[in-house]
């Protein structure tokens, strides 16, 4: 098994690390030609949306991603990654893969100083620590999407067929519990 991890902007090397530590080999999507060799799964990662966005657009890759994660491949995405998989966002115009049917909300819990750390339950796995930075929250899903987790009364885990998303950074903890459901999607 292999995962490509989009790694034009944010925490891409930090799921790197947790793939190793699950033992599942990982590579780094920088160019379109990276999407051109054989991989399981794709991770988009934390860090700007607007900015990642952008740069798929300019680098000619969005387009291919597109088609791979609406052709059934599985897709992980973290905070700015779960902006991305919305089918919409309610403060902002932008929309971009629209793979998932839910309505986010982008930098839900305010600027740097609203970030914070709480453990709280994912999906059937129990409770894990959850990163939030600058996070987004769901504030509206559709009836094919499944909540995974919540946060004081706000969604911030939801899986819909092949896509997960979480709006806080798995990554950024030793905890796999996150990233070994993902690869147990793709089993």
């Amino acid at each position: 098994m292999k995962i490509g991890i989009l790694a034009v902007q944010g925490a891409f090397e930090e799921h790197k690390k947790l793939l190793d530590k699950i033992g599942v080999a990982s590579f780094e999507i920088r160019k379109k030609s990276d999407l051109e060799q054989k991989f399981d799964g794709i991770i988009l990662p934390g860090g700007e949306s607007t900015v990642m966005g952008k740069l798929l657009r300019e680098l000619d890759m969005f387009d291919t991603i597109k088609s791979l994660i609406d052709n059934g491949m599985a897709v992980f995405g973290t905070c700015a990654g779960l902006i991305l998989l919305a089918n919409k966002i309610c403060n902002d115009t932008n929309i971009y893969f629209a793979s998932m049917d839910f309505t986010a909300k982008r930098n839900a819990y305010g600027r740097q100083l609203g970030s914070f750390e709480i453990n709280s339950t994912f999906a059937d796995c129990g409770e894990i620590p959850m990163v939030f930075i600058r996070a987004p929250y769901i504030e509206r899903v559709g009836d094919k999407v499944e909540i995974l987790a919540t946060v004081n009364n706000k969604i911030v885990a939801v899986r819909q067929k092949n896509c997960l998303a979480t709006a806080f950074h798995p990554e950024l903890t030793d905890d796999t519990t996150v990233h070994k459901y993902f690869i147990s999607m793709i089993k």
